[in-house]
């Protein structure tokens, strides 16, 4: 093809061991405790919060990422070998059901299902929900501001469960908090 596209490295599955009531499960769907996210938000500086449902969290990451589009629509990014440097706190006053990421601009909040329509729900009352943590908002101001400043991206679309994350310029969040 003779195209040349810039790198911007991310490891495509990133996630915690389930909870042990849920079995023996699959990285490659995403769900509740992570696993293939395919967020290409998720690269160098990024913070990834993820629900911990087992003693250590157990984390585990994979699926090295060159280059990837949002809802890597075939199966496949650039991949290739990453090696990372992960940094892990523990934090008992954070409480969401969906994993949630911040960049330096954004606040990210996701949602997984079967249905893209509920993926996008899930990620959009997770929104909701981070807006009324960091900004106060009410319930119909935090949805309100979702649909005037909140973007929504598919994250992906090949892994049995898709993905929707919802991308918030922290500049909104700031502006929506009590003085």
């Amino acid at each position: 093809m003779g195209l040349e596209l810039p790198l911007k490295p991310f490891f495509g599955v990133m996630g915690v061991a389930p909870p042990k009531g849920w079995g023996r499960i699959t990285s490659i769907a995403p769900q509740a405790s992570a696993g293939n996210l395919d967020n290409k938000e998720l690269g160098a500086g990024a913070t990834l919060f993820l629900p911990v449902f087992t003693e250590g969290g157990l984390f585990s990451c994979g699926d090295g990422h060159g280059c990837q589009g949002d809802g890597e629509v075939n199966v496949t990014a650039i991949e290739t070998a990453l090696q990372g440097t992960f940094e892990f706190i523990v934090r008992d006053d954070l409480h969401f059901t969906w994993p949630r990421a911040e960049t330096p601009t954004h606040h990210i909040t996701m949602g997984m299902d079967p249905d893209l329509d509920q993926c996008a729900v899930k990620a959009l009352r997770e929104m909701i929900a981070l807006l009324g943590e960091k900004a106060s908002l009410s319930h119909a101001d935090a949805y309100m501001l979702c649909s005037l400043a909140g973007d929504l991206h598919v994250t992906q679309t090949v892994n049995g469960s898709k993905g929707i994350h919802m991308m918030m310029d922290k500049a909104y969040v700031k502006a929506g908090a009590p003085n």
